[in-house]
């Protein structure tokens, strides 16, 4: 039994959210491998000819189903609705894609099949897995993703994820049933938003080596943009991550390192500072055990902080939420053959489940 034939077992949705995507929206929805059951098309309120060209395709495959928002919402809300839309129909694994066709298809089978066996509750795609890839993507991004994967790091707890921008990803219906969707941001911080959601339900969460195809469009998403935008938004989500998880729910090692970490750090610098200060006013060196008190409060917190970090690090969910729905396929089934994308039925051909 191939991959597909075992995903076409089980009820995967997908789902894509399209804004303004007249001329890539046909392909897009015609290449979704024949084993996805429903393909929810979200058009956000778009302008040009999007929904008249999803209405066309629902007529011609069965599993297509268009909803429209009357006012243009940001690919978060277009998700919600399309997550909702998909549980509603039953499905076991929701995927998305995006409208814009820089998300092979191919590679769908890889992020739908962990989670079918139950070995994880959400995959994404991670660009920064195959050098090969790497290559072809701007440096502009290349440094942005890096500054913008640490963040997410410290804001979600999820510190072996990387590429948190990415938007290929795939979920299971109890992944989503476990997450606030009210919460997750409307807008291009949607990707963050549902890591530090799905962090907050201790959801476990899986990269997988998916490479993007740049073909020429026009990216959305400003690098400057977001890491001046995303930065607060990480910051809260990194303060209410901790409150949650380690005073509100449990009190642990980190939480007493962290207790005393801010302290000790705050006390150490403030009071070298003032000591520094007063040495240079009066003209007289401070005492070694001014500078030993400065420095080893300092250091004192500093470690502390570190061990927080590495215990933090070492509490990443390891249990999945989700229920396995079919057995383990062999390793050659589900990559494919060595080197190369799992195979694919012919993706023109309707499901014949609904």
């Amino acid at each position: 039994m191939t991959i597909d034939e075992a995903l076409a077992r089980i009820h995967v949705a997908v789902v894509i959210p399209a804004y303004q995507a007249e001329a890539t929206i046909d392909d897009v929805v015609r290449s979704v491998p024949a084993f996805v059951r429903t393909v929810v098309v979200v058009d956000d309120a778009s302008t040009d000819r999007t929904g008249e060209r999803v209405d066309a395709l629902a007529a011609e495959d069965p599993r297509v189903e268009s909803i429209r928002h009357e006012r243009n919402g940001g690919v978060g809300a277009a998700m919600r609705t399309g997550y909702r839309r998909a549980l509603e129909l039953g499905a076991d694994v929701v995927a998305k894609m995006d409208s814009d066709g820089q998300m092979d298809p191919d590679y769908l089978a890889r992020l739908v099949a962990p989670i079918a066996t139950g070995a994880t509750d959400y995959t994404k795609g991670n660009r920064f897995l195959r050098p090969d890839a790497i290559h072809e993507m701007p440096k502009i991004r290349l440094a942005g993703n890096a500054a913008l994967s640490l963040l997410t790091k410290l804001s979600s707890g999820y510190w072996h994820v990387l590429d948190p921008t990415n938007g290929y990803t795939a979920a299971s219906a109890e992944a989503l049933r476990a997450i606030d969707l009210d919460r997750v941001d409307d807008r291009f911080f949607f990707e963050s938003s549902m890591l530090v959601e799905l962090g907050m339900a201790r959801a476990v969460i899986d990269d997988v080596a998916v490479p993007s195809r740049y073909r020429g469009e026009t990216s959305h998403l400003s690098v400057t943009h977001s890491l001046v935008s995303f930065g607060p938004k990480h910051v809260s989500a990194f303060g209410r991550r901790l409150l949650y998880r380690y005073v509100l729910t449990d009190f642990s090692a980190v939480s007493l390192l962290l207790g005393l970490s801010l302290p000790l750090t705050t006390f150490g610098v403030v009071f070298g500072i003032r000591a520094w200060i007063r040495s240079a006013l009066y003209d007289t060196p401070s005492t070694a055990g001014t500078v030993m008190l400065a420095a080893f409060t300092t250091a004192g917190g500093l470690y502390c902080l570190v061990q927080a970090m590495v215990y933090d690090m070492l509490a990443t969910p390891r249990r999945p939420l989700t229920v396995p729905r079919i057995g383990l396929v062999p390793p050659s089934e589900a990559e494919g053959g060595a080197g190369g994308p799992p195979a694919r039925t012919n993706p023109r051909a309707p499901s014949q489940h609904r």
